[in-house]
């Protein structure tokens, strides 16, 4: 008989930390930049490699792995960190996306499976992951100030609800918080996470088509697996 699936949801990089030794999936959830990025360069057929840094250090490391490099400032003319510059991303590219949130998660969760969410795609990865079998935790990415310590981000809150609500099992602490208020703000999401500090952010920079791309859900069947520090469609 198979062990019951558990399903924990914990923040950013100290989730990791504390939920690595009980998980066989993580799934990371950084829904206004780096996820939807992901999701959709992988649904392009392209590969996203993962980096921490944004400085000479990246260039170093595009060359390293013949790859082109994000900008590292949010732009639409140049392959970066808004969703919409990517949406015509060529297949087989292989992009380094610096990125000091959703990429040092992703390369910080070590042997264990991993694999990228966002609203767009929550339902194909819940899918692919329950296929799997095993424990399973949801990393929303949250914020960071400027003195590096997290800042609570709704829309990571309701990504990571959303690929919860999604999953069958039994919900561990903020899983079940995480599911329940994704499935209230889920007809409004757009107009709610427009209205959170990083969605002000975003709109007063010009960025809204970032905000909408995001906010679509369940229109992807892209499912972002990382293997050997890249990401990759799974199908």
């Amino acid at each position: 008989m198979p062990r019951p699936v558990n399903i924990y949801c914990e923040w950013g990089l100290d989730g990791i930390r504390k939920l690595s030794p009980v998980s066989d999936v993580i799934i990371i959830v950084d829904v206004l930049s780096f996820s939807t990025c992901v999701d959709i360069a992988a649904g392009n057929k392209a590969f996203i490699l993962p980096y921490k840094f944004k400085d000479e250090s990246a260039v170093n490391y595009a060359s390293l792995n013949s790859a082109e490099l994000a900008s590292f400032s949010r732009s639409r003319q140049e392959l970066s960190l808004s969703p919409s510059s990517l949406t015509k991303i060529k297949p087989g590219t292989r992009l380094v996306l610096p990125s000091p949130n959703g990429s040092e998660l992703s390369l910080s969760t070590e042997s264990t499976m991993t694999l990228c969410a966002c609203l767009r795609n929550a339902d194909a990865v819940a899918e692919y992951v329950l296929k799997t079998g095993g424990n399973i935790s949801v990393i929303p990415a949250g914020e960071k100030w400027k003195d590096g310590s997290m800042r609570f981000a709704l829309e990571d809150y309701l990504g990571a609800g959303a690929v919860i609500s999604c999953l069958k099992g039994n919900f561990i602490g903020k899983a079940e918080d995480a599911m329940l208020s994704f499935r209230s703000f889920k007809k409004d999401i757009s107009r709610t996470i427009s209205m959170s500090i990083s969605g002000v952010e975003l709109i007063e920079k010009g960025f809204e088509d970032d905000i909408a791309l995001a906010c679509e859900i369940n229109v992807s069947a892209s499912v972002p697996l990382l293997s050997n520090n890249i990401y990759k469609n799974a199908y």
